[in-house]
């Protein structure tokens, strides 16, 4: 099967099978079919690409009930560190960060369901990041938590004077700040 399962209930790892040949190669980013022979049933409503050089640190970003999003990631070029943290509150692994390489290299995607954070840095000199949603977004449902929280201590594999942050970003509370005004 595609589909490797992470210690997160429900935070998959999504490698598709890649034809290769003299011309290049061709795979299936998303198949209906093959997502929901694991199981996977989900009709996405939007998608999304960003585009950014080295040191860009985006997030961590969710939406809340009820608009919360299961995300599909993906990088297009480029290799991104990226960063899903598990903000539902009795789960096993609340409060916890799962961190993978996606690369256009490696192909591979993460499978974000609700009651993530959601977030990367870029570790290439640029990268575009494609991703799809199951929810619109709605700007009164958005939330975050900063991306240097010590609880979490993330390495996101950027120096300190090299990382590029939005003024937006800046802003989020820690993570228990944040953890304690709502629940999934």
């Amino acid at each position: 099967m595609p589909f490797i399962k992470t210690d997160f209930p429900g935070l998959l790892v999504f490698e598709p099978k890649v034809f290769e040949d003299s011309r290049g190669y061709f795979y299936e980013s998303y198949n209906e079919n093959t997502f929901a022979a694991e199981g996977v049933t989900i009709k996405f409503v939007q998608d999304n690409q960003a585009q950014s050089s080295y040191g860009v640190i985006r997030g961590l970003h969710y939406q809340l009930n009820p608009h919360a999003q299961i995300k599909l990631i993906r990088a297009l070029s480029g290799s991104i560190l990226d960063v899903a943290v598990d903000i539902r509150k009795g789960s096993p692994t609340y409060g916890k960060a799962f961190i993978i390489e996606l690369s256009a290299a490696n192909k591979k995607q993460l499978l974000i369901p609700k009651g993530f954070a959601h977030g990367y840095s870029v570790i290439s000199p640029t990268a575009e990041v494609f991703y799809k949603c199951d929810e619109f977004y709605h700007k009164e449902c958005e939330g975050g938590i900063m991306y240097n929280d010590a609880a979490l201590n993330i390495d996101w594999q950027i120096p300190a004077e090299k990382a590029i942050i939005s003024e937006k970003d800046m802003l989020h509370p820690g993570l228990h700040n944040c953890l304690n005004n709502f629940s999934f």
